[in-house]
């Protein structure tokens, strides 16, 4: 790709300021009085699609929040890369642990901080950008299709739909995925595989009403009691799942990308040291990137019950509640794990209460193979800029809706993110660097390149 380093520095304050336009819209799927936020940032996204060179863009209805599509076809008989990306963000709170106000972006030490600076609003411009110099400069080789969602952060919904409604107008050859992150600054990844979800929230009652602890502790069940002994038994000794049936459809990778993901450099001290942690903790047998790669896990996401305000008030209270999520890994059925777990976490409630399993959203885990083409097109790209070839990984995290294109579009994804652990996404103070911002749109062009090759 010839010049592209010069088209950046040429417009390098452009790209920031109209990042910025997109990251002062508080666009927070999760609240809903941020309705008329995410049209507005869907109309934002439109307008940008067209500067950047597409044919066409318009905001597109869906059950929930609109989708942004834009396509720019420069010859039918070429190959089409479909660019995926999210436009919604993470609620901000707790705002008091915020240094800068989410939605005002500020550059410091090198970084952009605001909400949505990575996840998904920097990487998903970057696609932008990237796409923008193919344009301007003649050097686009193939057709590209984008396609910006604005619900991925509250499980995509109405993403679904979406896609059976338009399989025709979807129809690509690949989904260029930028929603994923690098191992480090200097040492390039591809993400190979994302794990699936199961969540569900779970209702523990006890008497009919809350009951005075003394008159009644030690003769009646406390919920919360009870519920704390029943998560405790969802893992063995050696972090093993207990579920009978969770691990039956777990797919064990080659040793030889085992060995590949091994050429990571991971430092456990300065892990912990990060985390101020004196151990790590996690299933017996495996390393601590492989617990969060390669096998499934589950965790308490939140429990509550009884009194937790200011004071004590000894009381037996009559209810308690729990959040509960998996992330599961590749050949786990969501749909299957979610019947397990809600079957066997009624299983193992004592009669003195009574047990509500609601399941609530998820999704299946993804792999892309190495072997495909899209991923070595990836792998040399990154290779050309970066002076080294890039390590697969598989990410703890979940999209879930990648597994999805693939069922309802029969398009496998390409998962090229340039994020960093750092970047402390979905909390407060996320930050985006500017190095990776740009040595992103410096890289991407270089996929449609050998794509299209």
């Amino acid at each position: 790709m010839k010049d592209v380093k010069a088209y950046i520095e040429a417009n390098r304050e452009r790209f920031l300021e109209e990042l910025f336009e997109l990251i002062r819209i508080p666009s927070i799927s999760a609240e809903s009085e941020h309705k008329p936020d995410m049209l507005r940032c869907a109309e934002k996204w439109k307008e940008f699609l067209l500067k950047a060179g597409c044919d066409k863009a318009e905001v597109m209805p869906t059950e929930g929040n609109p989708v942004v599509y834009g396509e720019k076809i420069i010859d039918p008989a070429k190959p089409t890369v479909c660019v995926y990306g999210h436009y919604d963000v993470m609620p901000v709170a707790p705002l008091e642990l915020w240094r800068t106000s989410p939605f005002e972006p500020v550059v410091k030490d090198g970084k952009i901080w605001a909400r949505g600076a990575d996840d998904d609003k920097g990487q998903s411009f970057m696609q932008a950008k990237a796409f923008e110099f193919m344009v301007k400069t003649g050097q686009l080789p193939c057709n590209v299709k984008f396609m910006l969602e604005g619900e991925e952060e509250i499980g995509s919904p109405s993403l679904y739909g979406f896609c059976e409604q338009h399989k025709e107008l979807l129809k690509s050859d690949v989904i260029l995925v930028c929603d994923t992150s690098m191992i480090a600054p200097d040492v390039p990844s591809i993400t190979s595989g994302l794990r699936g979800l199961c969540y569900w929230e779970v209702e523990v009652t006890g008497a009919n009403h809350d009951l005075h602890s003394g008159i009644y502790g030690g003769a009646v069940a406390n919920p919360i009691n009870i519920l704390c002994k029943m998560i405790a038994s969802l893992h063995d000794e050696n972090g093993h799942i207990t579920i009978p049936g969770f691990y039956d459809d777990v797919l064990v990778i080659s040793d030889e990308e085992r060995a590949l993901m091994a050429q990571a450099p991971f430092n456990e001290e300065a892990y912990k040291k990060e985390l101020d942690i004196k151990a790590v903790h996690g299933e017996k047998g495996y390393t601590t990137k492989e617990r969060t790669g390669i096998r499934p896990c589950l965790d308490v996401c939140g429990i509550w019950g009884g009194h937790t305000g200011e004071g004590s008030k000894t009381v037996l209270p009559s209810k308690a509640y729990a959040k509960i999520s998996t992330r599961l890994v590749a050949n786990q059925n969501f749909h299957k794990i979610s019947d397990l777990f809600q079957h066997h976490f009624e299983s193992i409630a004592p009669d003195c209460v009574r047990v509500k399993v609601t399941p609530c959203h998820g999704g299946a885990a993804y792999v892309s193979p190495l072997e495909m083409k899209a991923y070595q097109a990836a792998e040399k790209a990154m290779e050309t800029t970066y002076g080294k070839r890039p390590i697969p990984t598989r990410s703890g995290g979940s999209i879930p809706i990648v597994a999805g294109f693939e069922n309802i579009l029969g398009t496998k994804s390409i998962l090229m993110g340039f994020g960093l652990g750092s970047d402390d996404i979905h909390a407060p103070n996320e930050n985006y660097p500017l190095e990776q911002f740009f040595k992103g749109i410096e890289t991407i062009p270089y996929f449609y390149e050998y794509f299209a090759r």
